[in-house]
């Protein structure tokens, strides 16, 4: 992979400026993270949550495919680099703070967004409204089914 261009964001201005402008402007938390949600373009359905730093930002706004920074390797990382499950950007917002991503995706290969080669990384459901102590069950939900 080609080296991209050190990212290069605008600072950050004033309270009026990062939520009114229009000018990009990241607030990367204590770690150089930012956080980035991915739902499907077509359906709406929330795929995936993952971080990115600059670099992974940067990549993303570039080439078009979503890039990451993985936390437990330590190292960038392309979405679909070794399933072929790529992630197309299709639109790109920030939130109002501008310290959140949100794409809107197409997914390439077989469909699976997850490592696991679920469609989501959002394949269960957590049991809300427990008695107080019980723990919390988790309930896989029915329509995801694993590609792998």
């Amino acid at each position: 992979m080609t080296q991209a261009t050190p990212p290069s964001f605008a600072a950050r201005g004033s309270a009026a400026d990062i939520e009114q402008g229009l000018v990009l402007q990241p607030k990367f938390d204590a770690d150089g993270l930012i956080a980035a949600i991915a739902t499907d373009a077509t359906s709406g359905e929330v795929l995936m949550f993952a971080w990115m730093n600059a670099e992974a930002l940067q990549r993303t706004i570039d080439t078009g495919e979503a890039h990451f920074w993985s936390r437990s390797r330590s190292r960038l990382w392309r979405k679909g680099e070794e399933s072929g499950n790529v992630l197309k950007v299709v639109e790109m917002r920030v939130d109002c703070d501008q310290d959140a991503v949100w794409m809107r995706v197409a997914v390439g290969g077989e469909g699976a967004a997850c490592h696991t080669g679920e469609r989501s990384c959002f394949y269960r459901r957590v049991a809300i409204g427990l008695p107080n102590g019980q723990a919390a069950g988790l309930a896989r939900v029915p329509h995801d089914v694993k590609k792998r």
